[in-house]
């Protein structure tokens, strides 16, 4: 299979069980790059044996640890993957056609779909996780992530193309995974919000709740999604309420904010 000078970034953290898979996934780029930051597992042998190169940096944010990434790429076109995230045939068809032609334009970016499996098989009509549009393909002269703690996103000028086929996304493998990725998550964007001094309004956590949970059941079609429709919107309100409850106790009590710091640093949740 010919080449094309692209290189594929990851970013990781103890990723041995994904990261094979992903990086096998993708064989048409020149380059395959592996941004890690501090693994305990394989993760790092694992990366090397599939012929990535592994650069070690300690954790910065996602939006900075992502354009760390982009500085450390030998070509200038990159595509963006996580380590629970692969491609399938149809898009490294659909890719290695089209590719060529995006290149030699002055587009910024490619936007990708993503679907996603979660408890075990893939999301029907949930729309977040049924062809949900992703900017994971860009030239690093044109755009760049955003600098947030958590929830970044690609900030680009310029056109962008749109591509049919999906890359696929292995959702958190249980429960338990997800909620442990939420307070991490939450415990970033809420430090975000208090480096930028947003109040609290704590007031608003149940209508926060209420809002996102029928944002998701109804609008976003979860509800056709059965019972594990009815959990990830469920999943989602929560995520939603607990950050405005858990910033509300940054503001009321400030010391709490290093004792989270402390115990989540315990756990293998704050880097």
């Amino acid at each position: 299979m010919q080449s094309l000078p692209i290189s594929l970034v990851v970013i990781t953290h103890n990723e041995a069980a994904n990261i094979a898979r992903c990086l096998d996934s993708v064989p048409f780029v020149a380059e395959k790059v592996v941004i890690d930051s501090g693994s305990t597992d394989d993760t790092v042998a694992i990366a090397r044996a599939r012929g990535a190169r592994v650069v070690d940096q300690a954790w910065l944010g996602f939006g900075p640890q992502r354009n760390f990434a982009s500085t450390q790429a030998a070509h200038d076109w990159i595509l963006v993957l996580d380590a629970d995230e692969f491609l399938e045939p149809p898009l490294i068809e659909e890719l290695q056609q089209r590719l060529p032609g995006l290149m030699a334009s002055d587009a910024a970016a490619g936007i990708l779909r993503r679907s996603t499996w979660y408890m075990g098989a893939p999301m029907r009509w949930y729309r977040p996780m049924v062809g949900e549009k992703l900017a994971r393909l860009y030239h690093r002269g044109r755009a760049r992530w955003t600098d947030a703690r958590v929830h970044e996103s690609l900030r680009f000028d310029g056109q962008a193309e749109t591509f049919r086929a999906p890359f696929h996304h292995l959702h958190n493998p249980t429960l338990p995974h997800k909620q442990l990725k939420v307070l991490r998550y939450a415990e970033l964007k809420c430090r975000d919000w208090h480096a930028r001094g947003r109040p609290p309004r704590v007031w608003m956590a149940p209508l926060v709740y209420l809002a996102a949970f029928l944002k998701d059941w109804l609008l976003r079609l979860a509800i056709l999604d059965g019972w594990r429709g009815f959990i990830v919107s469920h999943v989602a309100a929560s995520y939603a309420m607990y950050k405005r409850l858990r910033y509300y106790e940054m503001h009321r009590n400030p010391e709490s904010i290093e004792q989270a710091r402390d115990v989540l640093l315990r756990h293998g949740l704050d880097r």
